[in-house]
């Protein structure tokens, strides 16, 4: 969601005289974040009503932060190539509901720093073909393409944000001293098959051809087998088909 549509949101929500409270990214986070709408159901349903101009990244269950916004402006940079993030997508995190997952879309530009990035970042998951940087950020997983952002299992939407400062700051961080730093394209070993396997319907059906949900993880992660070859997700023969989104995102995000 934008800083715009934020906006229109909460005047369509004035005029309305309808109850909300705001989130807010500033002034520490206000690069990486718009601010966000609290709103009860009433109001939901007003701002979603077909036919309305109010666009937003989606609805989450609303948890009290568990971190405080910083009160400092957030550092800038010479030369940058993250420039702003924009949350585009907010939704539950299937592998665990009480999460949340987002994905932003960047306005700059950071494929060109990642190689850079990857020489630092020893945990690290690197594909040059993607390109896509992926790491764990404690147990978030964090999948960074040039233009964009996937973060799942954010505790909140703050939380979510200080994920995404604290990777801008360490992207301009490396880009700023890319002369000191010799780049790596090397593919290193990819996060725990656990990623993918929290995922799966978890049902052990077999028809994947793999024992149990788990192996399957494994064989994916080892590159032995592809996750539209699990039925009950990409084949419509179990009723999972909400999980594809969240396989797809962390799929993408191992370079698997």
């Amino acid at each position: 969601m934008t800083r715009e549509e934020y906006e229109r949101g909460r005047l369509l929500l004035d005029s309305l005289e309808l109850p909300y409270e705001v989130v807010s990214p500033d002034p520490g986070f206000a690069l990486v974040g718009a601010p966000a709408l609290i709103v009860d159901g009433e109001s939901r349903s007003t701002l979603s009503r077909p036919g309305g101009d109010f666009f937003c990244a989606g609805w989450v269950e609303y948890s009290e932060a568990l971190i405080d916004v910083p009160r400092s402006e957030p550092e800038t940079f010479d030369e940058g190539v993250f420039g702003r993030a924009a949350v585009a997508v907010l939704a539950p995190c299937v592998a665990d509901r009480a999460k949340i997952r987002i994905i932003a879309q960047l306005s700059g530009d950071v494929g060109p720093a990642l190689p850079y990035l990857n020489a630092e970042m020893e945990r690290a998951s690197f594909s040059a073909q993607a390109p896509v940087l992926s790491f764990m950020d404690g147990y978030r997983l964090v999948a960074v393409h040039p233009r964009r952002i996937a973060v799942a299992k954010a505790d909140d939407i703050v939380d979510a944000w200080r994920t995404l400062e604290l990777f801008r700051r360490r992207v301009e961080d490396a880009w700023a001293r890319r002369a000191e730093i010799e780049p790596s394209f090397e593919t290193r070993e990819r996060p725990p098959a656990l990623e993918i396997f929290r995922r799966l319907p978890r049902t052990n059906c077999g028809i994947c051809q793999a024992p149990t949900c788990l192996a399957f993880a494994v064989k994916i992660w080892g590159g032995e087998a592809a996750v539209t070859d699990c039925a009950p997700v990409f084949g419509g023969e179990g009723g999972f088909v909400e999980l594809r989104g969240a396989l797809e995102e962390v799929c993408t995000g191992l370079g698997v």
